[in-house]
């Protein structure tokens, strides 16, 4: 009862930021972000294109990967319109698509640009089964396996960047507190959504599944950045309850009630986005690494989701859904220990 008053009213917690902080009043302190280069997935609309805003405005050159070019481009033009001087570059990115993922990278390398901060922010809810085109369910394969494989082909050129500049990398995870709905066992569940026929989809499920993997991927991943010496850090944040074009398949009646219902708790998108933009810039998380934040505040996962072992697992799973294909991943998965 105690912290949905304090949620309510924006009490500060001990970073000094609270809910009802904005990600405007966050970066107050970031310092000059010019030799900052930036990429977000996601962020032509919602708590996206709201980080690219303030991050620009601080002085970073963003990133804005996007499946729609014209979104994208529309975003550019609002923020260059508000900010003449930021330097917004789009690309083509599809996160559901791994081939798309290779490209974006490749794209990215040809520019010779640094990589400082790397922003997985994109969210996916699909209401109705669907599989990629390489053989993953959709909700998954957009909010962590692209992102995965995103982070994965990105990360020489960040750990080369911190290395030559001096200057910590910074890779946030968005996730969710719905990543607490989902228990049991990943492996089997992520398996059975994958298959192309389902008898039963729970989309509600499939979304807490891919937000868990989310704090999955970060607590191994930092744990392997420590190993590496690497002057990178990762983190995860909740950025609250705010209604974006997430939910822009579920739209009708029932959507606009409960929102309605809910709207005492929920976020502007500048609230919203404030988590994000803390975790990416703030000087006070210099060397702070595989920790999940919320309301700008460090919080706690779900018990599982703080399982070093079912973690690496899912690497493991990852990583041989990558080379081998989700079909025989699975088939192997059942034949080795972890």
């Amino acid at each position: 009862m105690l912290e949905t008053v304090k949620y309510l009213i924006g009490s500060a917690g001990p970073s000094g930021f609270g809910s009802k902080s904005t990600a405007e009043q966050v970066t107050e302190n970031c310092g000059d972000l010019r030799s900052i280069t930036a990429i977000i997935t996601g962020g032509t609309s919602g708590i996206g294109a709201e980080t690219a805003r303030v991050l620009a405005s601080r002085g970073a050159r963003v990133i804005l990967p996007a499946r729609s070019i014209k979104n994208a481009e529309e975003t550019r033009g609002r923020i260059v319109t508000e900010f003449p001087e930021a330097e917004i570059i789009v690309m083509a990115l599809d996160l559901s698509s791994l081939n798309s993922v290779t490209n974006f990278v490749t794209r990215f390398h040809s520019f010779d640009f640094p990589l400082n901060l790397l922003i997985n922010n994109a969210g996916k809810f699909a209401e109705k089964h669907a599989i990629s085109e390489d053989g993953v369910e959709m909700t998954f394969a957009t909010n962590y396996l692209g992102h995965f494989v995103l982070t994965k082909l990105l990360m020489k050129r960040m750990v080369e960047t911190a290395k030559r500049t001096g200057i910590e990398g910074r890779i946030v995870n968005v996730s969710s507190a719905i990543h607490n709905w989902f228990t049991g066992d990943v492996i089997s569940y992520l398996s059975l959504i994958c298959r192309n026929k389902l008898s039963h989809y729970d989309a509600t499920r499939a979304y807490a599944l891919s937000k868990l993997a989310n704090v999955f991927h970060t607590n191994e991943l930092a744990r392997r950045l420590k190993q590496m010496d690497a002057n990178v850090t990762v983190n995860c944040v909740h950025p609250g309850v705010v209604r974006t074009r997430l939910t822009r398949e579920r739209e009708g009646f029932l959507t606009d009630l409960v929102f309605f219902l809910a709207s005492k708790l929920l976020k502007t998108i500048p609230q919203a986005a404030a988590t994000t933009c803390y975790v990416a810039t703030h000087p006070r998380l210099f060397n702070v690494s595989g920790k999940y934040f919320a309301d700008c505040n460090e919080a706690s996962t779900s018990k599982l989701g703080s399982n070093s072992t079912e973690a690496a697992r899912l690497w493991a799973v990852s990583e041989l859904m990558i080379s081998k294909g989700p079909k025989a991943a699975f088939d192997l998965i059942n034949h080795l220990e972890f």
